[in-house]
């Protein structure tokens, strides 16, 4: 680093990307695309990170939650351990062929039930909906040291099936 030049912010141990925008897109799939096109043509792409700015939370509603909906869902993910639990028996324990692994579902089906119908009584009402949590970004920015940003710029222009969002350059 050079006198005047700011110091990288550090978080869990990852700093801040210094360099410049290379390009910047709408989504991480693109701007993955990108990266991959860079590493593709041999580009050293440990100089390279993509940035995601304007963060929001969004959750989205998946459904309603009813003691009916719970109790499946604990059963099928009790199921899942059922057969888990019957395969470690049998191979360590041995013997017991179908009626072990017939106890075992049926025991992880009723467990997880039960378990899924408790938790959802518990709550008392303050959630009766499901749903998937994410964190996006409204744009995706490809970042890349000083020294080779020229030469991804380069290489990036025209690249087929990723749109660069157009934009003023400057700082992040």
């Amino acid at each position: 680093m050079t006198a005047g030049s700011p110091q990288p912010r550090v978080r869990g141990g990852i700093t801040l990307p210094t360099g410049s925008e290379v390009a910047s897109y709408a989504t991480y799939l693109e701007a993955q695309k990108a990266v991959d096109h860079l590493s593709d043509e041999g580009f050293p792409v440990q100089l390279v990170s993509i940035v995601g700015t304007d963060l929001r939370s969004v959750e989205r509603v998946t459904g309603r939650l009813t003691y009916a909906r719970v109790a499946l869902a604990g059963a099928a993910s009790g199921l899942w351990f059922g057969l888990f639990l019957g395969l470690l028996l049998t191979l360590f324990v041995g013997g017991g062929g179908l009626n072990l692994w017939l106890a075992a579902v049926l025991i992880g089906a009723g467990s997880g039930m039960l378990f899924g119908v408790i938790s959802y009584a518990l709550t008392g009402g303050r959630r009766d909906f499901s749903s998937v949590n994410a964190i996006l970004a409204s744009r995706y920015s490809v970042i890349c040291a000083d020294q080779e940003a020229g030469r991804a710029r380069q290489l990036l222009q025209g690249l087929e099936g990723v749109r660069p969002l157009q934009r003023e350059p400057g700082p992040l």
